[in-house]
């Protein structure tokens, strides 16, 4: 191998390695969608659309330019969903899986990319957590796919009821957000034929959690009776967590009880169910009992808060993560109490996690502000249909307005980068462009500047 080849290849930060890895993905997903045999009707996909449908389903956003159970073949649907199980898993977790099954040596670039991630913070039992995530994905999925078959053979074939159970239990626990029930209901509202039903409400709601805890969380709650005791970032992930559900299923229930289009024709009963439902969905779940377009603006622009804030870090989920916004709670709270440090469950954050938090959330605000107003020049529509949309595709929600499908072609390619940007993470994708860095050697004279 020649020394330019071998400083290209060493050139590959973690960073870059997982860029490119989604990307190729999702160029080979768009091949596979954009075939005459994925389509029901044997009819080509539009490369636009063919690119938008399988960056959704890498980047496990939920968005979606057609109807995916009445569009798709058997194959289609097959190629959204493995595309799904890979964005939701990563693809260097599968890939390091089957390297395992091989007895091949894992070496210490697969494992710093690894590392990235997963978002983990130390190589230490990294391998041992990526067996664990296999195990634990293959369990959750396979009990979420039997219990939503059982009661789905209610309504259907046992064959299709297995089916729609393996589909969506993967789909909703990778935080994808495709369904299939147009197919069969002639619906668009996902699943709203079973607003009511407490049964697949309650799986649903499982599945979105323990997907959107990460599996870091779950290893951590699973080894608890033999450690008797949880990290840092268990502890914030889970509080903020029940923090945020509680929170918005009470300001939905306020907002929408009193709409006719969406809470008011439920029992009280089910307004409360509805109300945790979309709580925990909005933020990084995509799927829904109600249609989204009628819901009241303040509900919507609630729903944009909780996408914005997505999911916890190395979770199936997307946004700005819970951790980020704990920090940036924790920060507001330390300077309003006069205090140098931010400290959670008697522990002082690093300065580093900090300046990361801040940095992560500027940049997530300023990509769906940016874009945001980038397709208010291009579309003729109003402004909060637009944000809602961009935050939706950033936070890989799925939520949506309807308005994805009406979206000129120039649109549907921006949100595209922006749905690769929410999964592959902005500091990340920054990483990888930027060059690389060095350590400074001095530092500049402390200044002060008035705040306030």
């Amino acid at each position: 191998m020649s020394n330019k080849k071998k400083n290209s290849i060493q050139a590959l930060t973690p960073a870059k390695v997982l860029a490119y890895g989604f990307g190729t993905i999702i160029i080979l997903g768009t091949f596979l969608l954009s075939l005459a045999p994925a389509s029901a009707d044997g009819t080509p996909m539009r490369l636009i659309d063919a690119l938008f449908m399988a960056t959704s389903a890498t980047c496990v956003t939920g968005l979606a330019v057609v109807d995916t159970g009445t569009h798709f073949s058997l194959f289609g649907e097959i190629v959204i969903l493995s595309l799904t199980q890979i964005g939701g898993l990563g693809f260097m977790a599968i890939g390091t899986l089957i390297a395992l099954a091989f007895n091949r040596r894992i070496s210490l670039r697969d494992r710093l990319v690894l590392q990235e991630a997963m978002n983990y913070n130390s190589m230490e039992g990294l391998l041992t957590l990526i067996r664990r995530v296999i195990v634990y994905a293959a369990v959750i999925e396979g009990t979420g796919a039997l219990l939503l078959a059982l009661r789905w053979a209610q309504d259907m074939p046992w064959g299709q009821a297995l089916y729609f159970g393996i589909f969506h239990s993967i789909s909703i626990f990778n935080n994808g957000g495709f369904d299939l029930f147009g197919s069969i209901h002639g619906k668009f509202n996902g699943l709203g034929e079973y607003a009511g039903d407490p049964f697949v409400n309650m799986v649903v709601m499982i599945l979105i959690v323990l997907g959107g805890i990460g599996f870091i969380v779950i290893s951590d709650l699973l080894h608890y009776p033999k450690t008797r005791k949880l990290s840092l970032h268990t502890k914030v992930v889970l509080t903020m967590s029940g923090i945020l559900i509680v929170v918005g299923a009470v300001f939905m229930l306020a907002l929408e009880a009193g709409n006719p289009a969406t809470l008011k024709p439920l029992s009280w009963g089910d307004r409360i169910m509805s109300s945790f439902f979309h709580s925990i969905s909005a933020r990084s779940g995509g799927v829904s009992t109600l249609s989204m377009a009628d819901l009241h603006h303040s509900t919507q622009f609630l729903f944009i808060l909780l996408m914005f804030i997505g999911a916890a870090p190395g979770s199936t989920g997307g946004g700005i993560k819970v951790t980020v916004f704990a920090i940036l709670l924790g920060a507001m709270y330390s300077m309003i109490r006069g205090r140098d440090d931010i400290v959670f469950f008697r522990r002082r954050l690093s300065k580093e996690s900090i300046m990361r938090a801040i940095t992560q959330t500027w940049l997530a605000l300023f990509l769906v502000i940016f874009v945001a107003m980038v397709l208010s020049t291009l579309e003729d529509r109003e402004f909060l249909p637009l944000l809602f949309e961009t935050t939706s595709a950033f936070a890989t929600a799925g939520l949506s307005l309807d308005l994805t499908p009406r979206l000129t072609d120039i649109s549907k390619v921006i949100l595209c980068v922006v749905m690769f940007l929410g999964r592959v993470g902005p500091v990340t994708l920054a990483y990888a462009l930027a060059p690389h860095k060095e350590k400074e050697l001095y530092k500049h004279p402390e200044g002060k500047i008035t705040i306030g």
